[in-house]
Formats: structure tokens, C-alpha cells, sequence
């Protein structure tokens, strides 16, 4: 979407700013017009006092509202200055820096760019054309009095070009200052601009990063707790059964129960240190796991009451452990989920697949028939850990009853040998 166009807009403190100017403006004209009416600076042909006083209001009361309609402010304040060089009128310096003035604000503070260049460019024009007529007019009459050729060079051509010169200066600076203030104010405004969008970003960056914690959080609390407690609960069923006809198998289960329990709150310890040190980083962590930790994850299976088959295929390669932990927590949740839904009489099956560029996990369980996917947040997290590594991961239910699970994940290409060169 295109940024839109930059438009400065005056504050209250310029605005009263402005008001001010004017009044000191006009204050100034008044004594200079004073001054000029008693130093008879146009001799005889000098107009009335009270003409000046007039000019004095015309020239600056405009300035008092230069930022809201800076155009029409510079063409009024131009043509009353027109007016009173023509009729040489007793004030030209107040009405000089009042010209100034109302050129720079179109400069800075008129919108329409294409009106202020028009409205700047006229007004110097015209000026330019006036008094290179006045002057040469001004120059064959010394000249002609002088008794000298028209257009020789003489004082007064001189002083015409000094005045040409003086100009220049004048309207130039005017027409530089007013473009130098618009285009620093423009890029004041895009920087402001890009400040307030970097914070927006900032906020909904750190609130991306807060929800994306709460997920891993609640990711590795499901994790953790729902495999234990579910491993708790068939072992503690178990051993209910078995207490009076076999007393030994019993405790055995009970040992069970109380090592898941232990392995339960060691993991909680883990997952509260990763919370509490700085950048959520710990030295005992979840990513001590390997893939070989999968057979071991087999074999508790067994003992809880799922039987579970492990195989390894393919030639083990080294594994990036934000892999290894993932695989080994979606196998975790795979095998919980059947514990919980393949009934009775269910039997597991875990492989471990070595490629050439990828490693596969698969888990598939015997038992119920399961005719639609009931999504809940062992799926989703599930596949929350394949995206994460990096990978895609398969949920589907067999024909012939039970559920496969099968996750993929590429592996980085090994680096290639070097050979030395004797």
C-alpha cells in the first residue's frame, strides 16, 4: 500500500507564533515608517504619511495567518509591496522582510507543491521583470541628462546590477530556505512515521514471542504430565487387580509407579529451570535426549502394559537434539495415546529409520478400530514438534484397526571431506 502523500499541518504554538510576529512586524513598520517619512527618503516625490500607515497594516497583518493560507498571504503581501515602491510609498524595510517571510512560507508550509513552485515562481518573475524595467527606465534618464549614449555603461548601470545582484540573493534565499524546511519536515515525518510502525512491530513481535511461549510451555506440559500420569494410571490399575493373588507382582508395578513418578517430577524440574534462567536456556534440559532414548521410551511401554516392539533401520547418523527431543516426544505421545484408546490386548511397534537425508519415526499400534480423528492436544502438538524440526508427520487409523504415526525429518547434507594435498 503506498505511504500517503506527506502534508504539514501548523500546531497551536505556531499558530500563536505567527500572531505574534505579526503584531512585532507591525509594530516595526509603524516606527519605520515613521523614520522613513522624517529622512524624506523619495524627496519630493514621496507619498503622504498616511499611506504608509495603510501599507504598514496591509504588509503585516497577513503574516498573522502566513502558515494557514501561505499563497494568498504571499501574493497580497506582494502585490502591497508592488504597490508601494510604485508609489513610493515611506516604508520598503519592514516590507522587505515581510516579502521574505510570505516567499519562505510557501516554501515550507504550502501542501500543493505544484501551487507553491507556481505562486513562488510568479512572484519572482514579476518582481524581476518590474525592476529591471524601472531601473533601466531610471538609467537612459540619468543618461540622457548625463549627456551619455544610451545603454553605455554608467554609475547607475552599475548600480542597476548591484540591485539585480541584491535580488537574486533575496529571492533565492527566500525560494531555498522555504524547500530546505518543507523537505527536512518531510523526512522528520517519515522518520516519526517509521518510529511509530517499529514499535508496532516491536509490541507484536514480543507478543508473538509470549504466545509462542505459552505454546512450548503448554506443549512440554502435556508431554510431560499426560505420558506419566497415563503410565501412573494402567500401572496403578494393574496392580489393583493383582493385589490379593499376587502380592509380588503388585509391588513390582508399584515401583513401577513410583520410578514414573519420579521421572515425572524430574522432567517438571527440568521444564521450570528452562523457564527461570535467562533466554530459556538450562545445562539439564530436555535436549540431554537422543533417538537412542526411544528404545528405553519401548521398553517402559511394555512394563506400563502396552507391549512394544523397537527396531532400528538404516545406519544411525549424528542428529541436531532439537530433532532428536522432538521425535522423542511425539513417539512419547504416540505410544501414550495408544495405552489410552487401543484397548485391550493392543500391541506396539516402534521403528526408527535412517536415510540418506532424513530420519523417520514411526509408531503404530494394534487395537481398536478407529473410525475419525478426535483432534485434541497430543495431535496438535504432535505436529507443532515435525514443523518445528523441520519436517511432516502422518496421523491416520489402520483398516484393520488401531493408529499410525509416522514423522519425517530432513537431515542436513554432511560436510564434505577434504582432501589434503602433500
Amino acid at each position: 500500500m503506498p505511504a500517503a502523500p506527506f502534508t504539514r499541518t501548523p500546531s497551536p504554538r505556531e499558530l500563536r507564533g505567527d500572531l505574534v510576529l505579526a503584531s512585532v512586524m507591525f509594530v516595526g513598520a509603524i516606527l519605520s515608517a515613521a523614520l522613513s517619512t522624517i529622512a524624506e527618503m523619495y524627496g519630493d516625490e514621496q507619498a503622504e504619511p498616511w499611506t504608509a500607515l495603510v501599507y504598514a497594516l496591509v504588509v503585516t497583518a497577513p503574516l498573522a495567518v502566513r502558515r494557514r493560507w501561505p499563497g494568498a498571504v504571499a501574493i497580497v503581501i506582494a502585490l502591497a509591496y508592488f504597490l508601494a515602491i510604485t508609489f513610493k510609498v515611506p516604508e520598503i524595510y519592514v516590507g522587505n522582510i515581510a516579502m521574505f517571510a510570505s516567499l519562505y512560507t510557501v516554501g515550507a508550509w504550502m501542501n500543493n507543491r505544484r501551487g507553491a513552485l507556481v505562486v513562488r515562481v510568479g512572484i519572482i518573475l514579476s518582481m524581476f521583470a518590474w525592476v529591471i524595467v524601472v531601473m533601466y527606465r531610471d538609467a537612459i534618464d540619468e543618461a540622457n541628462k548625463a549627456d551619455v549614449a544610451a545603454g553605455a555603461f554608467s554609475p547607475y548601470v552599475a548600480f542597476m546590477l548591484i540591485q539585480i545582484l541584491l535580488n537574486v540573493l533575496y529571492f533565492g534565499g527566500a525560494y531555498y530556505f522555504g524547500e530546505r524546511s518543507w523537505f527536512a519536515a518531510s523526512e522528520r515525518a517519515v522518520l516519526e512515521q517509521r518510529t511509530i510502525e517499529l514499535e508496532h512491530e516491536r509490541e507484536v513481535t514480543a507478543a508473538q514471542a509470549v504466545a509462542l511461549d505459552r505454546v512450548r510451555i503448554a506443549r512440554e506440559l502435556h508431554d510431560v504430565v499426560a505420558h506419566h500420569v497415563s503410565v501412573m494410571g494402567v500401572q496403578a490399575g494393574a496392580a489393583r487387580v493383582v493385589l490379593d493373588q499376587d502380592p509380588e507382582q503388585s509391588r513390582r508395578i508399584l515401583t513401577g509407579i513410583e520410578a514414573s513418578a519420579r521421572d515425572a517430577i524430574h522432567e517438571l524440574r527440568q521444564l521450570l529451570e528452562t523457564l527461570r534462567a535467562p533466554g530459556g536456556e538450562t545445562t539439564d534440559a530436555a535436549s540431554t535426549l537422543t533417538l537412542d532414548d526411544i528404545g528405553v521410551l519401548a521398553e517402559a511401554s511394555s512394563e506400563a502394559g502396552l507391549p512394544t516392539e523397537y527396531a532400528v533401520i538404516g545406519e544411525p547418523v549424528p542428529v541436531p537434539s532439537l530433532v532428536a527431543v522432538n521425535l522423542y516426544r511425539i513417539a512419547q505421545e504416540s505410544l501414550t495415546n495408544a495405552r489410552r484408546h487401543a484397548g485391550a490386548g493392543a500391541t506396539a511397534d516402534v521403528r526408527v529409520r535412517y536415510a540418506e537425508d532424513s530420519v523417520e519415526v514411526e509408531i503404530v499400534n494394534t487395537g481398536r478400530t478407529v473410525t475419525a480423528l478426535r483432534p485434541g492436544l497430543g495431535q496438535l502438538g504432535m505436529r507443532e514438534r515435525a514443523i518445528a524440526s523441520g519436517g511432516t508427520i502422518d496421523l491416520a487409523p489402520r483398516p484393520l484397526g488401531g493408529f499410525r504415526v509416522r514423522a519425517t525429518v530432513p537431515l542436513p547434507a554432511p560436510p564434505a571431506a577434504t582432501v589434503a594435498i602433500a
